[in-house]
């Protein structure tokens, strides 16, 4: 019985072959996670910016409630109307350049609406153009629906451009949107 020393050609061209396989599979692995880096870093963002302005609105409960504390037990009677309320392919009332800065600070609901919304659109790509045509604040009876004379909740719809098909939810989309409802 004799034995073969070394390794023959077939056995080293298999293992080139899944060597590269595995190489192949990294590289695939390492661009579909900077696609979901990328999400994630602008999904983050879209939360904090909407952190930000339901912090905004409960701060400035008169423009949201026709009955505030401390005049009244609690806040109610929610208004049909507010300087917080935005349709999607519209724009915020009476809207304004951010006064805030280095020296001064937005001091009125209005300023600190107008400086949330500059903030919003430099932070998101697709900036004012996908603020103003997909971003949306409601008064919402349910999720997906606006309705000035109906419901209890509030609803905010942040939207950012990517490329297709790297949107987390699935689609085709170049669009990405971040939704969430609380009552304020």
């Amino acid at each position: 019985m004799t034995f073969s020393k070394g390794f023959s050609l077939i056995e080293v061209l298999v293992a080139l072959l899944l060597t590269t396989v595995g190489v192949l599979g990294m590289v695939a692995l390492q661009g579909r996670s900077v696609q979901y880096t990328q999400d994630s870093v602008q999904r983050n963002t879209a939360v904090d910016l909407t952190n930000d302005l339901i912090e905004i609105i409960r701060a400035n409960p008169q423009e949201l409630y026709s009955k505030t504390a401390p005049k009244a037990p609690m806040n109610s009677g929610m208004n049909s109307s507010s300087l917080f309320y935005k349709s999607a392919g519209g724009n915020f009332s009476n809207r304004a350049a951010c006064v805030a800065g280095a020296s001064e600070i937005a001091r009125t609901a209005q300023e600190q609406r107008d400086c949330w919304a500059d903030k919003l659109e430099a932070a998101l790509p697709g900036g004012a153009e996908l603020f103003a045509s997909d971003t949306y604040i409601c008064r919402s009876p349910s999720p997906g629906q606006c309705n000035s004379d109906a419901g209890s909740m509030i609803e905010i719809h942040l939207a950012w451009q990517v490329r297709k098909g790297t949107c987390m939810d699935g689609s085709d989309a170049t669009v990405c949107a971040y939704t969430v409802r609380v009552e304020p």
